[in-house]
């Protein structure tokens, strides 16, 4: 699993994490991209209005835009991303440790945030 505090230790940081849940911080500026990297399930919480392209690792794209305060679900994945809009993002993820017991191991959901 490639961690994105890892892969993107200028854009990730870790605020919270115990044994259930780990909560992210995301930063970026516009034209900056992430590294491939990967999320379990997670809550997505926008602290700011953002457009990004997200990249599966399969090569699907898909550009989403998002607006301050939008709370989303995101299904595990493995992702790269893009920020293509004119404002910095600033997000806030909270990442499950305990796989959804019918997909554990399992990375067949949607790209991006649903």
């Amino acid at each position: 699993m490639a961690d994105p505090t890892k892969t993107d230790a200028d854009k990730y940081k870790v605020i919270f994490e115990n044994e259930r849940v780990r909560v992210l911080e995301y930063r970026d500026e516009p034209g900056q991209a992430t590294s491939p990297h990967d999320h379990p399930d997670s809550v997505m919480y926008t602290l700011s209005s953002f457009d990004r392209r997200l990249i599966a690792g399969d090569g699907d794209a898909r550009d989403v835009s998002l607006d301050e305060g939008d709370v989303r679900w995101l299904d595990a994945q493995t992702h790269s991303g893009e920020n293509t809009g004119q404002t910095p993002t600033h997000v806030l993820f909270v990442e499950l440790k305990e796989p959804r017991p019918s997909q554990a191991g399992s990375n067949g959901g949607t790209l991006g945030p649903s």
